[in-house]
């Protein structure tokens, strides 16, 4: 995936990617390719910044994925099911399960009986991962403040904002097109 370096303002000031919205075109075999050229933008923006973000976490020896399930279990005091996890995560529990191995060997989580449930265990995080959680934070919080320059507050509300609309419009296309099986 190229960086955007090539960017243009169309008429009303907002960005694009002509070579993009080119490619596009010619796909579609018409104009009308904003819904599209949308999908490539975000596409594009997520890109950037989980490269950023894997950089910073893959430097401290995590993958992404690593990184995500030991954030989710910083913010439960009393731990997480596999079940939960994957759930949170819109992964697959196998998936989970491999993360969590993996943050286990280095000491960053460990696995506990379930209290309410004994078939369920429990991941929780351990010291270690939390001093791991603590260390990591203020690069990230730097890190974010430089890609997100010039953004005001309403700016990141309403992106915030629309990446979700995005995420629930997939969820509820994916319950039909599942429904229609």
């Amino acid at each position: 995936m190229k960086d955007v370096h090539n960017v243009s303002a169309d008429a009303d000031g907002r960005l694009f990617d002509p070579q993009a919205r080119a490619a596009l075109v010619q796909f579609i075999g018409g104009d009308d390719t904003l819904a599209m050229e949308a999908a490539a933008a975000v596409r594009t923006a997520s890109h950037a910044i989980e490269r950023m973000r894997a950089q910073g976490s893959e430097n401290r020896g995590l993958s992404s994925g690593t990184l995500d399930v030991l954030l989710r279990l910083s913010a439960s005091a009393d731990g997480m099911t596999i079940g939960d996890l994957a759930k949170s995560a819109g992964v697959s529990s196998r998936n989970v399960t491999g993360l969590v191995d993996t943050l286990e060997r280095d000491g960053l989580v460990q696995r506990a009986p379930a209290p309410h449930d004994r078939r369920s265990v429990l991941a929780r995080i351990t010291p270690a991962g939390q001093e791991w959680i603590e260390n990591w934070r203020r690069p990230t919080q730097l890190a974010m403040g430089a890609i997100f320059r010039d953004f005001t507050p309403d700016d990141l509300a309403q992106l915030r904002h629309l990446c979700l609309r995005l995420a629930d419009n997939h969820h509820k296309l994916t319950q039909y097109l599942n429904g229609a099986r």
